[in-house]
């Protein structure tokens, strides 16, 4: 059996899970989510557990049985503590904010850049050097902070651009006089 698939899943109090055909939704105290169970997988739910079981030891059912746990797994932490991306801007000049729903970048390119924040993340800037993106889904999270990274990556000798707090920048050495 798959090592990840083979672990139930603990429901904490406050959340609901409900079961309808192929179709599981997730709901606690941050939202709900919704999850379309691939045919091949089983779900039971138990009063205080939910077991992912596979028909067979193929290995497609074997892949499908891990990527199944841990999908509900991630929903069942999105919907209960919620997930959380930080960013940090670097550079003269870079700055965030928000105005509505939109973030609203300065880059160091000539224009400013405005993104749009999907519905369910929410995006603040403690500072103007700093942004967090934080939602229930972990897949959008990381999604609109790859989205707001990419639109100025760290560049390897000087280090200027959009990176995630913590992120290890390998520098490199710049032209030397001979």
């Amino acid at each position: 059996m798959s090592r990840i698939g083979k672990k139930p899943i603990s429901i904490p109090s406050g959340v609901k899970f409900q079961l309808d055909k192929r179709k599981l939704n997730i709901q606690g105290p941050k939202g709900k989510l919704d999850l379309d169970v691939h045919p091949r997988m089983e779900v039971v739910i138990d009063e205080k557990h939910v077991e992912v079981k596979r028909p067979t030891n193929t290995r497609t059912d074997r892949m499908l049985h891990g990527l199944t746990r841990s999908l509900i797994q991630n929903m069942v932490v999105g919907v209960t503590e919620g997930y959380q991306k930080n960013l940090e801007l670097e550079g003269v000049g870079f700055k965030a904010s928000m105005k509505g729903k939109v973030l609203n970048l300065l880059l160091g390119y000539t224009h400013p850049i405005d993104y749009e924040v999907p519905v369910d993340v929410d995006v603040k800037c403690p500072t103007p050097t700093q942004i967090s993106v934080s939602g229930v889904d972990k897949q959008k999270v990381g999604q609109v902070a790859a989205e707001i990274r990419r639109f100025h990556k760290p560049e390897p000798y000087k280090g200027k651009g959009v990176r995630y707090v913590g992120e290890n920048i390998r520098r490199k050495q710049g032209k030397t006089v001979g």
